[in-house]
């Protein structure tokens, strides 16, 4: 790293590769692999640091019981790791605030929400919507464009030093508030017609369907105001797209594509 300003970190197994990996290769890959990078960093004078975690470090506080209000995830909430992917982002995120702690090196960790392309792992839903439909919904509160993230991204980068250490939600500014979190889980389409008026026609004209109940919110207050980010690929947004007969994506977002996950054939995160 001898000469290099910034690191922008982004290297990790993924979700998709827990069921094709052991536990090890994830310690390995997204734990000792980011220690690496950091104590590199240092050893080089790096400037800024910039770490790609996932909301998925959140893991079941994502998941609020059966008849509970759909949860507010701020940064505040308390990670519960799912699976060692998000065991191993998480410790990844706590290795950064300590050698930030003990050396000084700025680092800036952004939870990202689900930007990829692909289709949705789960049977079920890929039969109940298309998949066009479904990431439009998903821009309501767990969805972020390509785009925006590059966007956080950079800004992470600029705002790193003054900053020092810091973590961040990066998803779509979502239309809803605290006080729709009951009335969202019970009935989300009543919600989204309060908050974003006019979905409904958007929707019918394609034959798309709005998702019954939510059961989380990610807010991206936090990033906006401290990094001076402002995702403009809102579900808002994306209708007034789809209206005008235009993708609810971003050229960015199409040009990059589908990159997959494995070469072999694992379904729909398989490379093409």
């Amino acid at each position: 790293m001898e000469g290099v300003g910034a690191v922008l970190h982004a290297a990790t197994l993924h979700k998709p590769h827990v069921g094709s990996h052991a536990w090890r290769d994830f310690v390995d890959t997204n734990v000792t692999g980011t220690l690496t990078l950091l104590e590199e960093a240092v050893a080089a004078g790096v400037e800024r640091f910039v770490f790609t975690s996932t909301t998925s470090a959140f893991g079941r506080a994502l998941a609020p019981p059966p008849g509970a209000p759909a949860a507010w995830i701020t940064e505040d909430v308390a990670p519960v790791p799912r699976n060692v992917y998000g065991a191993t982002k998480t410790a990844a995120e706590d290795l950064c605030e300590l050698v930030h702690r003990d050396h000084g090196l700025p680092v800036i960790v952004l939870r990202t929400s689900r930007f990829f392309p692909e289709a949705d792992d789960r049977d079920e839903v890929r039969a109940a919507y298309q998949d066009a439909n479904l990431k439009v919904n998903e821009l309501l509160y767990r969805r972020a464009d390509l785009e925006d993230v590059a966007g956080a991204h950079l800004r992470a980068l600029e705002r790193a030093p003054e900053l020092g250490f810091r973590r961040y939600i990066v998803s779509a500014t979502t239309p809803f508030l605290r006080d729709d979190l009951a009335e969202l889980r019970a009935d989300a389409p009543i919600v989204v017609t309060r908050r974003v008026p006019g979905w409904e026609e958007v929707y019918a004209a394609r034959g798309w369907r709005m998702l019954d109940s939510l059961d989380r919110v990610y807010v991206n207050d936090r990033a906006r105001r401290d990094l001076g980010w402002e995702p403009r690929w809102t579900f808002a947004y994306a209708l007034e797209r789809l209206r005008a007969g235009e993708e609810p994506r971003s050229d960015l977002a199409r040009a990059v594509g589908a990159k997959g996950y494995h070469a072999e054939s694992t379904g729909v995160y398989t490379r093409r």
